[in-house]
């Protein structure tokens, strides 16, 4: 796979990870910062590794699986791997400028 197809491949999943919300706030996941990495393989292996607002999430589970599930459906991507880290910690400063301003913090 050349780079030119890995970027293309890059920016569909950001699509579509701007379009995975946190049940618990209406903002996606990509907004809130939480996500801190796509890589994406030569075989179109994905690994993405991302945190969460908190270490005791009680819907953890259903965030990280729905970043698995939908990230696995973009074309060109034939299996996809979902890290969950909490070094450095989530805060409000990760989020992006628009998550900011839905969210009334700015």
């Amino acid at each position: 796979m050349d780079a030119e197809k890995i970027l293309a491949i890059q920016k569909d999943i950001v699509r579509v990870l701007r379009n995975i919300y946190d049940p618990e706030i209406p903002v996606s996941v990509y907004e809130l910062g939480l996500i801190y990495e796509v890589q994406v393989g030569e075989q179109g292996k994905v690994e993405i590794t991302m945190t969460l607002t908190a270490p005791n999430c009680p819907i953890a589970d259903d965030i990280v699986n729905n970043v698995k599930e939908q990230v696995a459906q973009v074309p060109g991507v034939a299996e996809a791997t979902v890290n969950l880290t909490f070094d450095p910690p989530w805060d409000k400063d990760m989020m992006s400028e628009e998550a900011q301003l839905q969210l009334g913090l700015l």
